[in-house]
Parts: structure tokens; C-alpha cells; sequence
């Protein structure tokens, strides 16, 4: 047993969608949660910068004392997370696994398609994620970088999202798709947009419920359960506490509190030993 907090981050806002999975899987579970929305979004940025990013933001959490590391962000598990990973003392879970799992566990006719960052879909992550479980799918990939910086401005649900949605999305329609990954976790959030474009017959798979699953087994196998039954949750983020307060709040549909503004900069010594 283990009251440690567990750890959460992502570039911005959208790894609360996950977060706010744990909190419904895993309710006795403490959670410190970084948004790096000073700097988001890493999808449109080299694999240079995401990685220096990635390990500012392992150094922050780890100073925290966490027993395990969740890292819910797509472009940071494709990009940084194979070079970072084997200097992190604790238990790390990513996002794109459990997304494939998913879309195959959904699929009915073995048509999926992939909405992602520039960087996770050019690295060809999900792609190989989902063939390496099942080559005899048919994938279909499509990159939507404006949809981070809608999310982080709450533009979630407006005739503007629309119209950027149906750019985004017309080839995927044409693919006659039956199953859309949301492969970043900010893009849950535009899922009412995104369905009203792709319609009925296409289901959404976000990967934050079979990771939750994955978490609870790996807590168990390790013996890192928490014994208590007041958790507690901590928010930190590199740009404004209120516009994460106002977003936050829309997300995980409560009030939130113990909001913090950190200065990754401090963090760039300690980010040498990654």
C-alpha cells in the first residue's frame, strides 16, 4: 500500500480528461496533475523541443514524490518518452497503448481512423501501435493541429469549431471509417463537434478509460494501492491559475482548488539527469 500521489502531465489542459477518468476508476487515489499550458502546444514543435520540455516536466513531478507517472499527452509518448523513460525511477504509463487497444476492441468492420497532433501522427505511432495487435486493419491518419489551441481557449462547441472540424475530417468521411481515435487527450473535449461531423456511425475512442483500467491493474500488481479514502488533487500549471481554474472546471465539472503557477525554467537543472 502507497499514499503517494500519482502523478499526471500534458501540454496543456486536455490530460484532465484523463485525470478526470482516475478520479471515477480510482476515487481513493491521490493525483498532482501538470499542464504546461505556457508552452502548449508540443504537437507543432520539434522533437528537440518536446523532449527538453518532457524532461522539465519529469523533473517538476518527481520532485513531488509520486509513486507513478502518467503521461497523457500523445506527442510526448511518441516522441520523448522512448529516449526519457529509462531514467524514470517509478512506474510510467502512456496514452497510446491503451488508445489502440481500444479502437480494436471497437472496431466493427476494421476501418480506423486517427486524429492526431503533426508530431504524433508523422511519427506513425498509433499505426504501428494498432498493427502490432492487429495488422489486418485498415488505418487512416489525419493530423488537426489547430484543435489544441481551440481546446485551450474553450472554443469547445461554436460554428468556428465546425468549420475547422469539417476541413479536418472530409477525407476520413470519404474513408467510411467506423471507428475515430482521439489521439490526443485535448481532443475529447471537441467530442460533440467531432460526432456531429463524422455522424452516428462512427465511434469515438478516447484513451483515458482503458488506461484508467491498465492503472488499476499496475497499482494492484505493485502493490502501490492507496490505503485512504480522502484523496487529494493538486494542480499546477506554467501559464494563468484562473484561465486553468475556468477550464479546469468545465472539464472535471467541479470547482477546483490548489491551483499553483510553476516556473518550468527551475526545472532545468534537474532535467539534465533524464
Amino acid at each position: 500500500m502507497d499514499n503517494r500521489p500519482i502523478g499526471v502531465f500534458d501540454s496543456g489542459l486536455g490530460g484532465l480528461t484523463v485525470v478526470k477518468e482516475i478520479m471515477k476508476q480510482l476515487p481513493n487515489e491521490s493525483i498532482i496533475y501538470f499542464g504546461d499550458d505556457g508552452r502548449t502546444p508540443y504537437g507543432t514543435k520539434s522533437r528537440e523541443t518536446v523532449i527538453k520540455y518532457t524532461k522539465q516536466d519529469l523533473a517538476f513531478l518527481l520532485s513531488m514524490d509520486v509513486k507513478l507517472v502518467v503521461v497523457a499527452c500523445n506527442t510526448v509518448s511518441a516522441l520523448a518518452l522512448p529516449e526519457v523513460r529509462p531514467a524514470i525511477n517509478v512506474p510510467v504509463l502512456e496514452v497510446i497503448e491503451p488508445g489502440a487497444r481500444s479502437a480494436l476492441k471497437k472496431s466493427k468492420r476494421g476501418r480506423i481512423g486517427i486524429i492526431a497532433t503533426p508530431a504524433t501522427t508523422q511519427s506513425g505511432v498509433y499505426p504501428r501501435a494498432i498493427r502490432n495487435m492487429n495488422p489486418n486493419v485498415q488505418i487512416f491518419s489525419q493530423a488537426c493541429p489547430l484543435f489544441v489551441n481551440l481546446v485551450e481557449e474553450g472554443w469547445w462547441d461554436n460554428e468556428i469549431t465546425r468549420m475547422v472540424a469539417e476541413e479536418y475530417l472530409k477525407e476520413l468521411k470519404q474513408a467510411q471509417i467506423d471507428t475515430l481515435v482521439l489521439g490526443c487527450t485535448h481532443y475529447p473535449l471537441l467530442a460533440n463537434t467531432i460526432s456531429d461531423v463524422m455522424g452516428d456511425e462512427v465511434t469515438l475512442v478516447s484513451s483515458a478509460e482503458e488506461l484508467s483500467v491498465t492503472l488499476k491493474e499496475l497499482l494492484h500488481k505493485e502493490k502501490l494501492e492507496s490505503p485512504d479514502e480522502h484523496a487529494t488533487y493538486r494542480y499546477y500549471t506554467s501559464d494563468s491559475v484562473e484561465k486553468f481554474r475556468k477550464l479546469g472546471k468545465m472539464i472535471l465539472g467541479k470547482e477546483i482548488s490548489n491551483i499553483e503557477r510553476v516556473d518550468m525554467e527551475n526545472y532545468e537543472q534537474k532535467a539534465c539527469k533524464f
